[in-house]
């Protein structure tokens, strides 16, 4: 991981949530406890972000550039800024089901489970805002998955 010249401002880092999906119905008092678990992370381009296979214990919200989610040679989905990536290990502690490497520069912030899992606690908002994003992924995937069979 390369060295953070810049670091975001707590305000920056509520503006920005604002406007990912995940967190766009959570009051700005909520926003401001999710920014505050938010640590943040430069990528180069081609570096590995985690592995197929890694133990998963974060989700990644992309601040900037852009993330290639792959199995090995196969590329899944390309995600850009304001996308999340990894949140289903914000639910399980499974291993991670495919490869991340940042396809540009990146500025990434990482929240890990366990404050977040404190969070959702007292926050259910937040966990509504997960299972609408997984759920449009999985239709997305059930769309895929029927077009290729036809």
């Amino acid at each position: 991981m390369a060295k953070n010249d810049h670091k975001l401002s707590s305000r920056e880092k509520l503006d920005a949530l604002k406007v990912i999906p995940i967190f766009r119905e959570t009051p700005e008092s909520t926003l401001a406890e999710v920014a505050a678990l938010m640590q943040e992370e430069t990528y180069q381009k081609e570096e590995v972000i985690f592995n197929e296979g890694d133990h998963g214990d974060c989700m990644f919200i992309i601040h900037t550039g852009d993330i290639r989610i792959h199995k090995g040679n196969t590329d899944l989905a390309v995600l850009n800024e304001n996308e999340v990536f990894g949140e289903l290990s914000l639910l399980d502690a499974e291993t991670r089901s495919a490869t991340a490497t940042a396809s540009s520069d990146s500025i990434l912030y990482k929240i890990d489970q366990e404050p977040f899992y404190k969070l959702i606690s007292t926050r259910p908002e937040i966990s509504l805002g997960i299972i609408r994003i997984l759920a449009r992924r999985l239709r997305a995937q059930n769309e895929k998955s029927v077009s290729l069979n036809r």
